[in-house]
């Protein structure tokens, strides 16, 4: 169930990368008008795309590579959210301080930190238990 909507997810990704983002920033932002994205942000949201579909197809030995990946990008989002999404709109955007982020959006930040930390410590199931039950 959870591979399909992540490829669903990297299709739009790939396909329609500024409409997802203009979605997004309607949603985040109390001044959506006055973000201005960085040439790069486009094309990066189109090759995250790439790799969820790659890890998709490559889940059983990409994924342990993967998780602490969620693990860095988790404790601080945890920890330290404003300081988080600060880099993540300077990332994104020409003029980070302009953008005023929406009530929610630093407490979602947080949750979001807790999920990915979540993901990355999850033992998930062994490769010898899948592989015990695939033989009859």
């Amino acid at each position: 169930m959870l591979r399909p909507l992540l490829l669903a997810f990297a299709a739009l990704e790939i396909l329609a990368p500024d409409r997802l983002v203009a979605r997004g920033e309607r949603l985040a932002f109390e001044n959506p008008d006055v973000a201005r994205l960085r040439a790069w942000t486009l094309p990066l949201a189109r090759l995250e795309g790439l790799a969820v579909v790659w890890l998709v197809r490559n889940w059983t030995t990409a994924w342990p590579g993967v998780k602490p990946l969620f693990a860095v990008l988790g404790l601080p989002a945890l920890l330290q959210p404003r300081a988080f999404l600060n880099v993540a709109l300077a990332t994104a955007y020409e003029n980070p301080d302009a953008i005023e982020p929406k009530p929610w959006v630093v407490p979602f930040t947080r949750v979001l930190g807790a999920c990915y930390l979540v993901v990355a410590l999850w033992p998930g199931r062994s490769e010898s238990a899948s592989s015990a039950r695939a033989e009859p």
